[in-house]
């Protein structure tokens, strides 16, 4: 087979294992800089030119495109769907992914457990807001944050009005959420792939941090999930309409919430921690499932 990666950093380690796995089962893959892409939008011939060549013959395409390149990146991804080039996330699913607020709507349309959130466009309401998610200490989050940044733990009532107003005041969109104490700091990521989930480890936040993103300086060890957070994690990435994702969920005191859904999850912790060949199984779930426009939006979503 014949792959395209879309990635800024080709150096990563996600993205070398992914290179890796596919040339060890017999594949080429093309690491492609998102940006340096250009969209040739032709009725009837949608093509994608990269240096100064068009790209062709691709039987496959793995969307890992970074939050602050969204919006061109699924625009570049669009095209390859409407080419007829098999993804590995379609462009609908990660731009559903992308906007927490609409996957949190998504998620409780579906019935799936969340912290209790709120969201307001006047800041004169952040007392009704913090009163929706049941009073300080609240979670505040920027709605295009990625890796903990953005993320505020707002302790008492009057600095998470505070906090609110600020960054209302600066036009900034925020959800606000319920603080699940009993989480202690950490998270699960579970890893789903398809209809199941392949690898799960759990994550702890640096002391006096009550993130548990790696990048932030957490750790990451092995955990054992229970089948209510399998469902859950696998609910969450049909609700995205995601082949595969990241999902990060909190064991709340009522059950399994979910707090977030990645589209482009890293791999290098969940293979340190678990021994799990993550970047191989990506690569067979590819070769059983890519087939020319094998795709439901067809690029226009």
């Amino acid at each position: 087979m014949k792959i395209a990666m879309l990635a800024q950093n080709h150096t990563l380690y996600s993205h070398k294992r992914l290179q890796e796995a596919a040339e060890a089962r017999g594949h080429t893959l093309d690491m492609i800089k998102t940006l340096r892409c250009t969209i040739d939008i032709a009725s009837h011939k949608p093509f994608v030119h990269y240096e100064g060549k068009r790209l062709e013959g691709y039987d496959a395409v793995i969307p890992r495109i970074g939050a602050s390149v969204t919006f061109y990146g699924l625009a570049v991804l669009r095209q390859f769907e409407m080419m007829g080039v098999f993804p590995l996330n379609e462009s609908v699913a990660i731009g559903r992914s992308r906007d927490k607020l609409r996957s949190m709507q998504l998620l409780a349309r579906r019935g799936i457990g969340l912290p209790v959130t709120a969201f307001a466009h006047d800041p004169k309401q952040a007392g009704e807001v913090i009163d929706m998610v049941g009073g300080a200490p609240v979670v505040i989050k920027l709605l295009e944050g990625t890796q903990g940044i953005g993320v505020v733990l707002a302790e008492t009532r009057n600095s998470a009005k505070s906090v609110i107003e600020a960054f209302r005041g600066a036009n900034v969109n925020i959800l606000v959420q319920e603080f699940i104490k009993e989480a202690g700091g950490s998270d699960i990521r579970c890893f789903v792939m398809g209809d199941r989930v392949i690898a799960s480890m759990l994550r702890k936040g640096a002391e006096g941090d009550f993130r548990s993103n790696l990048h932030r300086g957490g750790s990451a060890s092995t955990v054992k999930i229970t089948s209510q957070e399998r469902a859950a994690a696998v609910s969450a990435a049909k609700a995205m309409g995601l082949n595969v994702c990241g999902v990060d969920m909190l064991r709340a005191n009522h059950g399994p919430v979910i707090m977030e859904i990645n589209s482009s999850p890293g791999i290098e912790g969940l293979e340190n921690a678990t021994g799990i060949d993550v970047a191989g199984m990506i690569i067979q779930f590819i070769e059983k499932n890519a087939k020319q426009g094998k795709t439901r939006t067809k690029g226009t979503g």
